[in-house]
């Protein structure tokens, strides 16, 4: 049987990425079965940095996988936690030599933008099931930007999408997460 945190992430790229087209990329890869959902088993940050860079390594090794979502359904709780991992992921890609080959996307369940209040419903955007980090093939990510009208829109018109009074979107986001 699948862990929850498995299952629930899977549940809300299909019910909240996919089909409020969140991230409009996402549709294509989750068709393709091309995207990775990897549960780590560490709860303490040097561990986790190690799975991480163990996904790195299956990235390279699996050219028919276009991304990674690394859930870590322990010890990244605390948001403040959460960030110092992914500064510390962040140059820990740098210090293995893959930048401009993998880049990450983050979420949390308490995500909130820096200068955005808690209750924004903008911060659902990047609230998710679990903490994870979202490892993206770069060359993937360039492609499918190239094949679309306005990426850089892309964040401004989902944090409207979401911030309109009785927005679906915002509805099924909350849904997927209450669920847990």
């Amino acid at each position: 049987m699948e862990p929850s945190s498995l299952h629930q992430t899977r549940a809300w790229v299909e019910s909240f990425v996919v089909a409020h087209d969140i991230c409009p990329f996402a549709g294509r890869e989750m068709r393709r079965d091309a995207i990775r959902y990897a549960v780590a088993e560490a709860s303490d940050l040097e561990g986790l940095l190690h799975e991480l860079i163990a996904e790195c390594r299956h990235l390279d090794a699996n050219a028919a996988i276009a991304t990674t979502l690394l859930i870590a359904p322990a010890g990244m709780e605390d948001f403040d936690d959460y960030l110092d991992w992914l500064e510390l992921a962040e140059r820990l890609l740098e210090d293995q030599g893959y930048v401009g080959i993998y880049q990450l996307a983050s979420f949390h369940p308490d995500y909130v933008f820096e200068g955005v209040e808690a209750t924004d419903p903008a911060n659902a955007t990047n609230r998710s099931p679990w903490p994870m980090l979202h490892l993206l093939r770069e060359a993937e990510l360039e492609r499918a930007i190239a094949h679309h009208a306005d990426p850089e829109g892309i964040p401004e018109r989902n944090m409207a999408r979401l911030r309109e009074p009785g927005s679906a979107a915002l509805a099924a986001g909350l849904a997927v997460r209450e669920a847990e």
